[in-house]
């Protein structure tokens, strides 16, 4: 059956009646396939012909528009009506999906017709459905029904993954893109069913030669972009905290099926991502290649620099650089510095590099500092032909002018700036590789060079333990890292007053030491997040407080 005419009211700029037409058009289709009948639905199709409507030009963007209108108005309509039976709701998208579907498997029987290829019908589709789903939330606000746009965007996906392949899984990627949870809040949750959807994520990401990487990778930073004021603000409304849970579990299937996409791209998902989200960030920084056996960090007399992956350097986009790759005369004099050649003055300057130019930006990113130039500064040190040695086999110097640079950073700045230092530094204490050794090693050289500043020393062991305190995964160089801080007595960690500063915090490192040194009759893997009390959200929200 058939709902009563909804939406058929003319906008502007349409051709006159179409709207009626377009209406009484799908009534019919709508009946048409429930009766099965194989003729009667190419009929309707010749109909659509005959019309003018699937030429390919503007009228076709009309036809689909007003479509995805009608269907989507009459759809919201059945389920606010509490007499019509619930599948009335559904009949309207998936008789519209069911219409596309007949279009591209009966795409030779009009292509002498159109200007458009089969994608390029779809495309159209997907393109009115974008249009439609902006001005929803335009004017309808909170108000916004996500469910009709939802069902027809799986129910498209479902139907024409076979008939279109490929193609298909990257327009819907450039659709999620269009609607990304800042820009539609109201499609937030059906966005991140999509966005992981079997039919959807897995295909792109096993899409050859990795090239359905980048949509993803775009898809994801429109996520954390959403979250990240909501979590550096720990904002945690219930639909927040539902989007984060839902956020958390995707990344745990990616970490678990496709490693590799997340190590690849961790330098620009850190970016994204604000320091008190370290679980989110954990789960990324915890990714190693599945072909890598990962030797257990709590080995006793691990010997991290014999380790045979410990020379490889891990795969980088040019990416990563990007943020210094936009101020050249910074990089050069970063290049000069590198090479033992620096400029005079150039490490006296770069603090004030760092910060930020524009009020507004620093308003809307929380902070004084250009934290994304921070982190490329830090991974571009660690990839220097100057820092990383030619010889095979050899492994990067832990001193020299990089560590110079970190050394003068790390007194210079002020706790808020040398907290975002020694955080990208962290940041690459992941899987065994040379960046992974470069960092852990600059970190315990810090760590020594603080001199009587046990500020620096402190900010160290929090950077460290508030990435441990949380839920497992914990990346293998941070745990390899705090066990050679809290272990090696050239560090005499435990002679410092910030250890005992007061009790609470005392337990919380005796509870850390005891996780991290299970041999010297610790607790098991779990035990220092249950040690302090912490879960998935309370780590995130620990963090920001202690922040």
């Amino acid at each position: 059956g058939t709902v009563s005419a909804g939406g058929l009211k003319s906008k502007e700029g349409e051709p006159a009646g179409m709207r009626e037409q377009v209406g009484f058009t799908l009534d019919q289709w709508v009946v048409q396939i429930q009766s099965n009948d194989e003729r009667a639905v190419l009929q309707s199709m010749t109909l659509l012909l005959q019309q003018g409507w699937l030429k390919g030009d503007k009228t076709t963007d009309d036809f689909f528009r007003i479509a995805v209108e009608i269907c989507v108005e009459r759809s919201v309509k059945a389920m606010a009506d509490p007499s019509a039976p619930a599948a009335m709701a559904n009949a309207q998208v998936d008789s519209l999906s069911k219409l596309v579907l007949v279009l591209v498997r009966y795409y030779d029987e009009w292509r002498r017709n159109t200007t458009m290829s089969k994608a390029g019908a779809v495309n159209k589709v997907l393109a009115a459905v974008v249009r439609v789903m902006h001005v929803h939330q335009a004017e309808r606000k909170h108000a916004f029904n996500q469910q009709p746009f939802h069902r027809l965007l799986t129910r498209l996906l479902q139907d024409l993954s076979d008939p279109i392949g490929e193609p298909l899984v990257f327009s819907l990627a450039d659709v999620l893109h269009a609607v990304q949870p800042r820009l539609v809040p109201g499609f937030s949750f059906s966005w991140l069913e999509l966005a992981s959807n079997r039919n959807l994520m897995p295909k792109l990401l096993q899409a050859k030669d990795k090239k359905g990487w980048v949509a993803f990778h775009r898809v994801l930073m429109g996520l954390f972009r959403y979250l990240e004021p909501h979590l550096r603000n720990a904002e945690m409304t219930e639909p927040i905290k539902l989007l984060y849970k839902g956020t958390l579990r995707v990344l745990l299937v990616l970490l678990h099926d496709f490693p590799e996409f997340l190590g690849e791209f961790h330098a620009s998902f850190c970016d994204a991502i604000p320091p008190p989200c370290i679980q989110l960030r954990n789960l990324i920084l915890s990714a190693f290649p599945r072909t890598m056996l990962l030797p257990d960090p709590f080995t006793p007399q691990l010997k991290v620099d014999l380790l045979p992956e410990i020379n490889t350097p891990p795969p980088l986009l040019s990416t990563a650089f990007q943020a210094l790759a936009a101020l050249p005369s910074l990089r050069g004099d970063l290049d000069n510095h590198l090479r033992g050649r620096g400029r005079e003055g150039f490490l006296a300057e770069l603090p004030a590099s760092l910060l930020l130019t524009s009020t507004n930006e620093m308003v809307q990113c929380g902070t004084r500092y250009n934290v994304p130039l921070m982190n490329a500064l830090v991974l571009y040190v660690a990839s220097s032909p100057a820092v990383t040695p030619a010889a095979p086999g050899a492994l990067p110097p832990a001193s020299g002018p990089g560590l110079e640079m970190f050394v003068k950073l790390s007194g210079e700045l002020d706790s808020e700036g040398r907290y975002l230092l020694l955080n990208g530094i962290a940041n690459q204490l992941r899987y065994p590789n040379s960046h992974t050794h470069y960092f852990s090693c600059t970190l315990l050289n810090l760590f020594q060079a603080a001199g009587e500043k046990d500020m620096i020393r402190e900010q160290i062991t929090r950077v460290l333990i508030e990435r441990l305190i949380v839920n497992k995964p914990h990346p293998w160089g941070l745990l390899v890292t705090f066990i050679e801080l809290i272990k090696n007595p050239v560090y005499d960690i435990w002679r410092h007053d910030f250890v005992r500063s007061c009790t609470e915090i005392e337990q919380l490192f005796q509870s850390v030491a005891r996780f991290c040194l299970p041999q010297h009759g610790g607790g098991g893997g779990g035990g220092a997040a249950a040690a302090a009390g912490t879960s998935t959200a309370g780590g995130v929200q620990q963090a920001a407080a202690a922040q």
